[in-house]
């Protein structure tokens, strides 16, 4: 009777197992939020420098099952992909957890690694167990979000400190922080995976691998278009698997880019528009479908000029520019101006071709020389001398002209002429004058009445003399 109840009992547990289990699962909700998020950086010319994503553990559990958990990531253009997904059987044994992307230089110091890259100004940033969500975090500058982050200066939204979990009313507060550094340990194992985890998408094969060259103006037929990758790292990328995306269309990808190498795709199905009136996106996508590099080109393209990837730019993006020298599957060359033909020059002005002016030094014959004003051919002077002037006519030698010789009816002198100097002389004894003729009147007037009675004095007595 005791083995049948313990058959039975152990039958039941069987039967209502998974409905315990279900239940379980729709009351069970993990503690864990996100604590610090950082796009990657362009620092020295390494791009996705110190991108990362770290999660809080705040159950205080040491083994927390990560099964069911999702980090999903929406881009600047609106698209939301699932950025990890955590596998069954996988748990939290430590109080953080720590994500950095897999092209970042840091990719080493990571609990695990994600492959899309997240942007400047994004979001949101979605943590969920399931259909629950736990935590989330955008920086779009939109309302309800935070603003985006400045290329010039590396930082991160950090959690914080004050945030009380236990409080229902605590809210969810991030700052930005510019010299925040997670916590890592690579000592110790803080996230344990079950040991024969199953792949359910193919191995990503073209991690390392970027958009470096664009054709697709052509000047005679669409077969001159291309598309071109380089590997910039020290490691041959096999290209199973993986493709790129190109409006609704999907080019495949296949072979394999030797280090620092280019892989060229020509020949394509889809036609690339020329020069598009709005913003035309390529995508390289991974095996397992997750995106790793962009490229975006946009109305302002030239015919027979390819668009090239040149170094960065200060703020650290990746510096894009036009060239007519066109490199498919080498490194790229920038050329500013279209070469021209044999017998033409480049107008700086406007970018086209022109006639080129031949600069011809003219020769003249024996006894002339080129006058440099004219341009034409001069004779020389017979002589050394100045050709004599005709009779009556004498040779200025201030002029080195000939003039007429003036003289004087026959004086054996020469003529001279009145000069300045003697002008000014008379000129001179004439103001003396004047001024004496003054003097002498302001005298004369001065001096009436005396002068007057003088006369006077001297009629009287001439009167005198005459009567006696």
């Amino acid at each position: 009777m005791k083995k049948i109840s313990i058959i039975f009992t152990t039958v039941v547990l069987a039967l209502a197992l998974p409905f315990i289990r279900q239940a379980y699962a729709e009351d069970y909700i993990p503690e864990l939020i996100i604590k610090a998020v950082s796009p990657g950086f362009t620092i020295d010319g390494q791009k996705n420098t110190g991108e990362f994503i770290e999660l809080l553990n705040y159950s205080g559990d040491s083994s927390l099952s990560l099964a069911g958990l999702v980090l999903r990531y929406t881009n600047s253009s609106g698209n939301t992909t699932d950025l990890y997904t955590f596998p069954d059987g996988s748990s939290l044994t430590s109080e953080t957890l720590l994500l950095r992307l897999s092209s970042s230089p840091e990719a080493d110091q990571a609990d695990a690694v994600y492959s899309t890259q997240l942007a400047l100004g994004a979001g949101p940033l979605e943590l969920f167990y399931h259909d629950h969500l736990l935590s989330s975090i955008c920086w779009n500058g939109s309302d309800n979000c935070y603003a985006k982050f400045n290329s010039k200066s590396p930082s991160a939204l950090v959690l914080d400190e004050d945030y009380d979990p236990s409080d229902p009313e605590s809210e969810l507060k991030y700052s930005l922080i510019s010299d925040y550094r997670p916590e890592f340990d690579t000592s110790t194992e803080r996230i344990h995976f079950p040991s024969a985890p199953i792949e359910e998408t193919p191995t990503p094969h073209c991690r390392g691998l970027e958009f470096s060259e664009l054709f697709t103006y052509y000047e005679d037929d669409a077969s001159e278009q291309f598309i071109e990758l380089h590997n910039s790292t020290d490691s041959t990328i096999s290209l199973s698997g993986c493709h790129i995306k190109y409006k609704n269309k999907t080019l495949p990808l296949d072979g394999l880019v030797p280090p620092d190498s280019y892989f060229l795709r020509t020949s394509l199905e889809t036609r690339l528009t020329k020069n598009p009136t709005s913003e035309n996106r390529l995508i390289l996508l991974d095996a397992d479908d997750s995106t790793v590099d962009e490229l975006t080109y946009s109305n302002g393209q030239k015919k027979g000029v390819s668009y090239a990837s040149f170094d960065h730019n200060p703020d650290g993006s990746e510096l894009w520019r036009q060239t007519y020298a066109r490199t498919p599957g080498e490194a790229n060359i920038f050329q500013e101006y279209r070469t021209c033909a044999e017998g033409q020059v480049i107008n700086t002005a406007t970018g086209n071709c022109v006639k080129q002016t031949a600069l011809v030094i003219k020769t003249c014959p024996a006894g002339k020389y080129l006058n440099p004003l004219t341009g034409r051919c001069k004779s020389y002077a017979e002589s050394s001398g100045p050709k004599p002037c005709k009779e009556g006519y004498e040779r200025n030698p201030e002029t080195n002209r000939c003039r007429k010789i003036k003289t004087n009816n026959g004086a054996d002198y020469t003529l001279i002429p009145e000069t300045g100097e003697t002008q000014t002389n008379f000129v001179a004894w004439l103001a003396v004058i004047i001024i004496l003729v003054l003097l002498a009147t302001y005298l004369v007037w001065q001096f009436r009445h005396e002068i007057k009675r003088g006369f006077g004095h001297l009629r009287a007595r001439f009167s005198k003399k005459g009567n006696s």
